[in-house]
């Protein structure tokens, strides 16, 4: 559509992601110029998006070579601009209710249990058009929605659950069972139900996405892992529930701070911070931790001096804010913020800051205080062989990376574990040179881990 009005010579039309997912939802309709470029792109007419009347241009759209009512369409009969920017008509989302996507995601997980451990794996085109198809399948039933109470506690179990089992299960595995269950209750959502069902339906929706976008993270698809986190914030918006909302929030600037944006990761904690006001809640520390870190990757490539001191400011915020926190909170994981993972970022945080003996102390506790939880021990010990780095003991920062890529094996390496690898065997070389052992380093980070295809044929 942008390309198309840039052609005519008209301004940049304001059309985004999340304005066409309105569209496709429901939640607004498009005014007739807006109608126009859609049914040139998508080469249909207004009937096949759900609209009555003619387009506003008087001439057809729809995709030549199409046999309607026994005569084959004529190319002459679409315009030319649906002729120079074609893209597939679309489809139906709904026809099916979301089976094939279910049975993608359903062949995926027993070839990963089949395979024993289960890999890091990949993100196949059949496992990103699943999760899509179920997200957006979400977006649309949130817009339109009788479910027992019980049945309710028992998604709510599975979703507590799911954020016990986030750090040891295999990424691949654990986002196929939430999405499974994902698309369970947006089918419980398609019919009408009592507002405090409708409400306890929406927050669980807005954990589960947000889950997956935190799984899409580890698994380095930023695309997704922002999809869902949108859609994660359309469900908790329908709650009221600001800290819930902090949450997703919160949870969602982990994207930019991963890829390297550090300003706008600093935006969204700010946000959050501002969502969670005075409410005691999981966001409230996690926001300011998120604030941290962000400042300290600005401080690191060049900022100016003060950041450092704004960085300590917020850690500072989120001791106080975590000790405000019920002991459920500090004892979840992913929908709450446990004391190891305050210690673990704190540490990263100041780690980045230069502050190498303080940072130390803290990560060695951090440490103390994980059992199981693999992803997170890898990233405190590559943080520790930062610190060994930036007193300038290149061998040993190599020694620690390599034992860490070792200790967390195949099924864990994924995208999140490369990168901050990659990060260390860059700074090493940076510092150090080519010193004995690095290009060896490098070659285990290059070669590609185990996956399971998820093309391949299993009975469901």
């Amino acid at each position: 559509m942008r390309a198309l009005f840039e052609r005519d010579g008209k301004a940049m039309p304001g059309i985004g992601e999340t304005l066409l997912s309105a569209y496709e939802s429901g939640l607004k309709r498009p005014g007739p110029e807006y109608l126009h470029y859609l049914c040139s792109v998508y080469r249909v007419e207004p009937v096949a998006l759900g609209y009555d009347g003619p387009c506003i241009c008087g001439h057809g759209h729809r995709m030549p070579g199409v046999v309607r009512g026994g005569q084959q369409e004529a190319e002459s009969d679409s315009p030319p601009e649906s002729r120079e920017l074609w893209i597939k008509p679309l489809s139906d989302p709904s026809s099916d209710g979301g089976e094939e996507d279910e049975n993608v995601l359903r062949r995926t997980l027993l070839q990963i249990i089949a395979s024993g451990a289960g890999a890091a794996g990949t993100l196949s085109a059949p496992v990103l058009g699943a999760a899509d198809g179920i997200r957006r399948r979400m977006d649309e039933t949130l817009v339109s929605t009788t479910v027992s109470p019980a049945m309710l506690d028992h998604w709510e179990e599975a979703a507590t659950s799911f954020g016990r089992q986030y750090m040891n299960t295999p990424p691949m595995r654990q986002l196929c069972d939430v999405l499974l269950e994902f698309s369970t209750v947006r089918q419980a959502m398609e019919r009408h139900q009592p507002i405090d069902l409708q409400e306890r339906l929406c927050a669980l929706s807005a954990r589960l996405s947000g889950l997956a976008g935190i799984i899409m993270i580890d698994l380095g698809d930023q695309r997704m892992a922002r999809s869902f986190f949108r859609t994660s914030r359309m469900a908790a918006d329908e709650t009221g529930d600001r800290a819930l909302r902090a949450w997703v929030t919160a949870r969602e600037a982990l994207v930019p701070l991963f890829l390297g944006d550090p300003r706008e990761a600093l935006n969204l904690a700010k946000k959050s911070r501002d969502l969670a006001g005075q409410t005691p809640c999981a966001a409230k520390a996690m926001a300011p931790v998120v604030e941290a870190r962000a400042l300290s990757m600005l401080a690191n490539s060049g900022g100016k001096k003060d950041v450092v001191d704004q960085a300590k400011r917020a850690l500072s915020r989120a001791r106080a804010a975590f000790a405000q926190m019920t002991p459920a909170q500090q004892e979840d994981t992913v929908f709450g913020y446990t004391e190891r993972q305050l210690y673990f970022h704190q540490g990263d945080a100041l780690t980045r800051l230069g502050q190498t003996i303080e940072a130390d102390l803290i990560l060695e506790q951090a440490l103390e205080k994980y059992e199981g939880d693999l992803l997170d021990q890898t990233l405190i010990r590559f943080d520790q062989a930062h610190c060994r780095l930036l007193e300038g003991d290149g061998d040993e920062a190599l020694r620690m990376g390599m034992e860490a890529v070792r200790q967390v094996g195949e099924s864990f390496r994924t995208d999140i574990i490369l990168r901050r690898a990659t990060e260390l065997a860059r700074n090493i070389h940076a510092r150090c040179g080519d010193i004995a052992g690095l290009q060896t380093f490098k070659d285990i980070l290059a070669s590609p881990p185990p996956s399971t295809s998820a093309t391949s044929e299993v009975d469901v």
